[in-house]
């Protein structure tokens, strides 16, 4: 798995990580949480390991932040803290499990276990995608953004999904005209282009923040500035 780790205690970060690193996963650090939600918001990890107590941002508004962007990876809050309304108030800000600290390793790998197949059994069942105030739902095949109904072809409904699937990731022409067009891209169209103008003007024109980002030279990404 690829594990985020936001934990300011280097003694307790490094034990996480050697360990975790020990069962085959890839392990990233972050020592505070402006690191942590960069990390968090810029890769896709399979799980999410943060304290509660660290700097800059802490654990309770990093984790509602991260699920107001879109972000759906597990989190596995870490406290010393350990009353049930401590409990209860991460959990409500987002998290999904919570160990109090001090933990055994055993332990913390079991929920990570949990948490994990827990997640992946619900992505099958996801029908609706989402960012900021857009959503998609695919059973119905209708989008709206800040709760207004917005009609779009299906060209422009599978673009919209594509990049809802691959949101805070840069995706190139390329990648765009063979996943949703289906070709091998002819570097003399700009269909690419002119569809998500289509797009652009119709989920982000009259709406803020901005969704669809020009990556010069690279392509385009879908996230919330």
């Amino acid at each position: 798995m690829k594990i985020l780790v936001i934990e300011d205690e280097p003694k307790v970060a490094s034990f996480i990580k050697q360990g975790l690193e020990e069962q085959s996963n890839d392990v990233t650090v972050a020592f505070d949480g402006f690191f942590g939600k960069k990390l968090a918001t810029e890769n896709h990890y399979d799980v999410i390991i943060m304290d509660l107590m660290i700097p800059y941002i802490n654990g309770l508004e990093l984790c509602k932040t991260l699920r107001a962007e879109g972000i759906k990876t597990p989190v596995l809050m870490l406290t010393a803290l350990g009353t049930t309304d401590d409990k209860v108030t991460g959990l409500d800000a987002g998290a999904d499990d919570y160990l109090v600290k001090p933990f055994e390793f055993k332990e913390l790998l079991a929920r990570l276990r949990a948490l994990t197949k827990r997640y992946t059994d619900n992505v099958h069942e996801i029908k609706v995608l989402g960012i900021a105030d857009l959503e998609m739902n695919l059973d119905e095949k209708s989008v709206r953004r800040s709760g207004k109904q917005i009609e779009l072809t299906a060209k422009e409904f599978g673009l919209l999904e594509y990049f809802l699937k691959n949101k805070n990731r840069v995706v190139s022409r390329t990648e765009i005209a063979e996943k949703v067009w289906d070709i091998h891209f002819d570097t003399g169209t700009n269909v690419i282009d002119v569809y998500i103008n289509f797009l652009r003007k119709k989920i982000d024109k009259e709406f803020t923040p901005k969704l669809i980002h020009t990556m010069v030279g690279m392509g385009y990404v879908m996230k919330v500035e």
